[in-house]
């Protein structure tokens, strides 16, 4: 298991352990990814120069490989040339890069699949980030929805049910009042009416007694 494998095993531990605690968990998830986004570069930054130097030893294999076929096919002229000297000195050199070759080519295995190897992880880290990216557009929308509904249960509790009955019930109390006043003052309007057409009645008696008096006082001179 490589150093990366091992960062990312503890790091998304740590995130689900902290998941579970945590009151804003998508601020959580983007210090993850944040993370997980600067691993990612790290890795494709070690992936270039583990190429670069794949590349440089396959080359050098390749290159190993050419010559010994070269000095294999210089020592056989020599020979059927009857220079057995230059032949010995060639199949010498190919002895060489015959070394040269299990030597790098020993180096170009390893290096390729360390390479093999970093690929994948970057492929599982790049499958990772977007994994948790996903899971994150879903909490935020989540967050958001519970935002939302805690605003409008905050309306609802200022301007809502409690509230129209209160207005109401003001408006009626304020009618009820106008009404008694109104009663009140047509009530004493109607006592006016009746004191005063006592009042006339009154007058009206106590005139027609004079009347009946003074022609009582009349007749009464008359006869005198």
């Amino acid at each position: 298991m490589s150093v990366f494998r091992r960062m990312r095993d503890i790091t998304v531990a740590t995130l689900n352990e902290r998941l579970e605690q945590s009151q804003d968990p998508v601020k959580l998830i983007d210090q993850f990814l944040i993370a997980t986004r600067d691993d990612i570069n790290e890795v494709e930054k070690l992936y270039q120069q583990y190429a670069s130097h794949t590349k440089q030893l396959k080359q050098q294999v390749d290159q190993a490989s050419s010559m010994k076929d070269r000095r294999e096919d210089q020592a056989l002229l020599a020979l059927k040339a009857g220079e057995d000297d230059l032949a010995k000195l060639a199949l010498q050199e190919k002895i060489i890069y015959e070394e040269k070759i299990d030597q790098y080519g020993v180096l170009y295995e390893e290096s390729r699949l360390s390479l093999r190897e970093l690929e994948n992880q970057m492929n599982e880290l790049k499958l990772e980030y977007q994994s948790v990216y996903s899971k994150r557009q879903y909490y935020a929308a989540r967050m958001e929805n519970l935002r939302l509904q805690q605003r409008m249960n905050q309306r609802m509790g200022e301007f809502g049910g409690k509230d129209v009955p209160k207005m109401f019930n003001r408006l009626e109390d304020n009618i009820t009042d106008w009404e008694l006043e109104a009663r009140s003052l047509r009530e004493l309007r109607k006592a006016g009416q009746q004191f005063i057409d006592q009042a006339s009645a009154s007058v009206s008696t106590i005139l027609e007694q004079e009347m009946a008096r003074l022609k009582q006082k009349l007749n009464n001179s008359g006869k005198e």
